[in-house]
């Protein structure tokens, strides 16, 4: 990926602790850099399609000033989120705040805050057997396209399947689709299950019935396993329903255990596995 470097832009601003720092402010350096692809630009010559670096500093300059936060961690995840969010063609922010001017009674240069933030994609698979169980998946996929810090790119065919697991219940509607987020997948987490939630999803048994799932199957290559979540999902490759439209929207996609693309996972179920999707 190509880049856009910015180094120490000079900001007058109000962040800090203190009461002093937020009436009288002091001086803040930035660095910035942005990952973006600027090969269109360069071939074509044409600043409309790249990332005017000019725009950029100004953008900064006004976030860091009209805003005013204590932690220089919330000031750079603030504006860096910003970046994102009103940039289009900028898939990843690298933000280093420093302040120079921090009231600490030692001899220093600076002190910092850097951090890295961007796009990430994930795939999600989703079902629902009760009630208008189009409608439940429907509106899961309203909501994430409500949401700015989600982008919703494909989305498969909606499949009646049989139940998994052994609970003798209605027929599912399951299908599954990719965005890219600026959600961490614990955060991505929260926001599906407030989704389930407000579809009135009630978790009382395992593979019972619900009015709409939404788990997260992948993350940026991401292998995981904590507490709340496990990600690539345990049980994805045992699931036909998760993996036939999986392999719609994202065929090549590598499992990034087993090291193998979803069409080739999909293949090896249909040919060996059981049978859910009618």
């Amino acid at each position: 990926m190509d880049q856009i470097i910015v180094e120490d832009l000079q900001v007058y601003a109000y962040h800090g602790v203190h009461r002093q720092e937020n009436e009288k402010g002091q001086n803040f350096f930035v660095n910035v850099t942005l990952d973006t692809d600027t090969r269109e630009a360069a071939r074509s010559d044409d600043l409309d399609l790249s990332t005017n670096y000019g725009e950029i500093c100004r953008f900064v300059h006004r976030f860091l000033t009209e805003h005013t936060y204590k932690l220089i961690e919330t000031a750079a995840e603030r504006c860096a989120e910003a970046l994102l969010l009103w940039f289009p063609r900028v898939r990843q922010v690298t933000l280093e705040l420093m302040k120079p001017e921090a009231p600490i009674k030692l001899s220093f240069g600076s002190v910092s805050v850097k951090i890295v933030r961007g796009w990430r994609s994930a795939c999600i698979a989703c079902g629902s057997n009760m009630g208008d169980r189009k409608a439940h998946l429907e509106a899961a996929l309203r909501a994430l396209r409500e949401d700015r810090k989600c982008r919703i790119m494909r989305v498969s065919d909606w499949m009646e399947t049989t139940p998994y697991g052994g609970v003798e219940q209605e027929n599912f509607l399951n299908g599954a689709f990719s965005l890219e987020t600026l959600y961490t997948p614990e955060e991505l987490l929260e926001v599906l299950q407030k989704i389930e939630r407000g579809e009135n999803r009630e978790r009382r048994e395992r593979w019972g019935p619900r009015t709409l799932d939404l788990d997260i199957l992948l993350y940026e290559g991401r292998v995981m396993d904590t507490d709340r979540l496990t990600i690539p999902h345990r049980d994805m490759t045992n699931r036909d329903f998760v993996l036939k439209p999986l392999a719609q929207i994202a065929p090549y996609e590598i499992h990034p255990v087993l090291g193998k693309s979803i069409m080739e996972l999909s293949r090896e179920l249909e040919k060996d596995g059981e049978k859910h999707v009618l």
